[in-house]
């Protein structure tokens, strides 16, 4: 990771670095390695800022989400739960702290190395796309301490890898390893744990380098289609495609692959 932290733009020590390592790519690291990433609430707080800020970043098409190459996150911070009652936690309001991205218009890639537990694992599921080295592992242990994910866990969880898988991992607290994620559709990608971060950067720069209008309509569609039924969800691809005709990059797109050229995006 030392490249990545050369590169960091944002001030140092603090629990969430952003760096811009190649054109329309920006990565966000956790950094708090000391506490094995574990989500603080500080830590979620510079999260949501990094996320708006990159949301509405022209120059930004593709994010990569990384805990770096030992953990992706521990879960939450256990310390800071003990004496919370419920009141507290209701106020918390952990919906809007994460709304920035849950809601991301751009691609969003989780590089997974070490172990996603817990929120650590919701995290890596709010995210469009989940790189794994040989190594990760995921788990949703709430049910081990008396309580059960709440940010998203049990209902992301059930649409990635179906009610008997999720109903497994959520009541037995064990992880899973990577590839065993990748099987059951919660990893899109296993690679050796040296190689996360390579191959994250790579289909990063290759998702940055479509153009941007489509690769937004093509995340809004299939999020909102999961939820609704056949017939909907073909309506919103229609009218979606039918859109992006509207646009410049359709035209150059078109245009470059008669001309035997590589095209060039505007986001426009």
């Amino acid at each position: 990771m030392n490249e990545l932290r050369a590169n960091v733009s944002d001030t140092a020590n603090k629990e969430v670095l952003v760096s811009y390592p190649q054109d329309g790519v920006a990565v966000v690291l956790l950094n708090r390695p000391e506490a094995t990433n574990a989500l603080s609430l500080p830590l979620q707080d510079l999260l949501s800022e990094a996320f708006t800020r990159l949301g509405a970043d022209d120059s930004v098409r593709c994010i990569v989400l990384t805990g770096g190459d030992k953990v992706f996150a521990a879960g939450g911070d256990i310390l800071g739960l003990l004496e919370a009652d419920p009141i507290e936690i209701m106020q918390r309001h952990t919906e809007l702290v994460w709304a920035p991205l849950e809601q991301c218009p751009k691609p969003v890639i989780a590089a997974v190395c070490g172990y996603a537990y817990g929120g650590g694992s919701e995290l890596a599921m709010h995210c469009d796309i989940i790189i794994a080295g040989e190594a990760a592992s995921f788990a949703q242990p709430e049910i081990r301490i008396g309580i059960m994910p709440g940010i998203g866990g049990t209902q992301r969880l059930v649409r990635a890898v179906g009610k008997f898988n999720a109903m497994r991992i959520l009541l037995t607290g064990r992880p899973i390893s990577a590839h065993e994620a990748q099987v059951m559709g919660l990893v899109s990608l296993v690679v050796p744990d040296s190689e996360v971060m390579a191959e994250a950067l790579k289909m990063a720069g290759q998702i940055a380098a479509m153009p941007p209008l489509a690769a937004r309509q093509i995340k809004e569609v299939v999020l909102a289609g999961v939820d609704a039924s056949l017939a909907t969800a073909l309506m919103l691809e229609r009218k979606a495609n039918q859109l992006l005709f509207a646009t410049r990059d359709q035209k150059e797109g078109m245009q470059a692959f008669v001309d035997k050229r590589k095209p060039s995006f505007e986001g426009r």
